[in-house]
């Protein structure tokens, strides 16, 4: 017999995981939020000297959207030339577990795929 309160439940999770790829969809977003997760602090050059193969444009694209979903904060700093620098906001910050993780994962994965 099958209990429809657990399948309603794994439901709630898969529309849960669903809700968070579209924050985090496409090819580049969970590499730009590593480049400012692992380093605290990134300016555009330093995110898109991390993130091969980004554009300048789509870079931009991403990061406005990264600020729209409010995981990263963008401040302009007063210098000359003017400064922007990325930040995680405090709730940006809730995904360092899953980068940690999808780091780790990810050279283990390295390592039986290539045997080394």
């Amino acid at each position: 017999m099958v209990d429809n309160a657990c399948i309603l439940g794994h439901k709630k999770e898969v529309m849960a995981v669903h809700d968070a790829m579209d924050v985090l969809n496409g090819k580049w977003k969970i590499s730009i939020i590593s480049s400012i997760c692992f380093y605290n602090e990134r300016r555009f050059s330093d995110i898109l000297n991390d993130v091969n193969g980004i554009s300048n444009k789509m870079l931009s694209k991403e990061l406005k959207e990264l600020e729209a979903n409010k995981l990263i904060k963008r401040s302009v700093l007063d210098t000359q030339p003017v400064t922007v620098k990325y930040n995680l906001t405090e709730y940006g910050r809730t995904l360092q577990t899953i980068i940690n993780n999808l780091a780790e994962w990810g050279m283990e994965h390295r390592r039986v795929i290539t045997g080394k």
